[in-house]
């Protein structure tokens, strides 16, 4: 059967929710009072966010490629592996994604967040912010962090790898093993969103949501996990035509 674009476009958007549902759910368990996760740690969030993009990938990689990140289809498009016309309606999909999941996660801890003082850790669970803010260095951790995602993504693509263009699902476990390689290595400076829609509408989500004592969404910062993902996937783009299509 062939699917149309809008069939792929609720793959994205049911893949992205479930990304985010149990990524930001681990930060949840991780952060919030009387939770039996509560102070997993590091290693406990970046392994859960791995495992869930593997259950993304896997929901949605037959179907749609399994972007769920709107800096990878740009990237993807950028490098001639996806047509432009069809990005602005899957970056929709994973945005409305994105904010679907945050709910999830919202209702799923509420009696958690209620029991929380700390107004920080609860903002931690819907989007990043930085460990030492410094807009230009967080633009860069951002920037390097998701060329090195959408460039090995791009590479998954060549004859040496799958020989096809997409993840697909069996994308799923390489993809799991970068993400947790990235959130390790390179998570600390600013939480690596790496991803507009893992960040932009969960963080509107905070916004909006009647949460007991919240802080600010903090909107001023929010303009980095948004446009230096979109940069680093273009340069990826870039440097993957001149490596392998010279």
């Amino acid at each position: 059967m062939e699917l149309t674009l809008f069939d792929k476009c609720v793959f994205e958007f049911i893949g992205t929710m479930v990304l985010i549902l149990l990524g930001d759910g681990v930060v949840a368990s991780n952060a919030l009072n009387r939770s039996k996760g509560q102070n997993g740690g590091w290693v406990v969030v970046t392994m859960a966010w791995g495992f869930a993009v593997m259950c993304g990938v896997f929901i949605a990689g037959p179907y749609s490629g399994a972007h769920l990140n709107p800096a990878v289809t740009i990237g993807m498009a950028a490098a001639g592996l996806f047509a432009w016309s069809d990005v602005i309606f899957y970056i929709l999909a994973q945005l409305a994604g994105g904010f679907a999941g945050a709910l999830l996660v919202y209702a799923f801890y509420k009696d958690h967040f209620d029991v929380t003082d700390d107004a920080e850790s609860k903002l931690a669970v819907f989007c990043t912010m930085p460990a030492i803010e410094n807009k230009p260095r967080n633009f860069l951790c951002e920037f390097i962090g998701t060329w090195l995602l959408v460039f090995v993504i791009l590479s998954f693509s060549t004859c040496g790898n799958v020989c096809e263009v997409g993840m697909g699902s069996m994308g799923a476990f390489p993809v799991t093993m970068l993400i947790m390689a990235i959130g390790m290595s390179l998570g600390g400076a600013t939480g690596y969103a790496i991803n507009p829609a893992r960040d932009l509408p969960p963080r509107i989500a905070h916004a909006i949501l009647p949460i007991k004592g919240k802080r600010d969404s903090g909107w001023g910062y929010s303009w980095i996990p948004v446009l230096a993902p979109i940069c680093g996937a273009l340069f990826a783009s870039l440097l993957y035509i001149l490596v392998y299509h010279q």
